[in-house]
């Protein structure tokens, strides 16, 4: 691939949190809808809005805001781990000359977390886009246009990473060449929605 830009999603992609969020929102969907099992895995790659637009309106939407401060407190606390050789991949790419972003759907508290369990963090990436710099959520394109054009990039030498189906869509509808990283659905579940799946990024650190 010769591309200029790396867009990364942030959970699931840089992290692995995935597990850390099916934990909580386990807790919540058992608390709210014990009438639908499973309910947390159907969310998984949704942003906030789309999940309370869903499941937690109407009757339930006074309860947004318990729902909303419980989440932020969790995120306070997660342990916000690598996935396996993204750090020496992104690290690659930036001495190679390739121009590197974050484009998630977490909000800036979250990422102000981030920045006290990572310190290294923001030195890792040239632009990090958070929910309050996007009027749309994916899967619409809005967020990977506005950092390719952040970033000075076409979409069309950009790279998107993704593990998710929105973010996956969000990615393929900009025009740009899509990874998805088989880390919180199955590899063949992504793969018509990909460019190429990969299961980490070990494979890509020496190529």
């Amino acid at each position: 691939m010769n591309f200029k830009a790396a867009l990364f999603d942030l959970d699931g992609v840089v992290f692995d949190t995935e597990s850390q969020y099916t934990v909580f929102w386990g807790e919540i969907c058992r608390t709210y809808h014990p009438e639908h099992p499973g309910l947390e895995q159907e969310i998984k790659g949704q942003t906030l809005v789309q999940i309370y637009d869903q499941w937690f309106s109407g009757p339930l939407t006074p309860e947004q805001a318990t729902i909303t401060e419980r989440l932020n407190q969790f995120e306070q606390h997660m342990d916000y781990r690598y996935v396996p050789g993204f750090r020496q991949y992104v690290e690659t790419l930036r001495r190679r000359g390739i121009r590197t972003a974050v484009v998630t759907s977490s909000n800036r508290p979250k990422m102000e977390a981030v920045y006290r369990a990572r310190p290294e963090f923001r030195g890792l990436f040239d632009a990090i886009l958070t929910s309050e710099d996007f009027d749309r959520s994916k899967p619409d394109p809005d967020c990977y246009l506005k950092a390719a054009c952040r970033l000075g990039v076409s979409p069309q030498d950009s790279v998107v990473f993704e593990d998710s189906f929105n973010g996956l869509r969000s990615g393929r509808a900009a025009g740009m060449y899509v990874v998805g990283l088989a880390t919180t659905n199955a590899a063949e579940a992504i793969a018509p929605l990909c460019d190429r799946v990969i299961n980490d990024y070990l494979v890509t650190v020496n190529q």
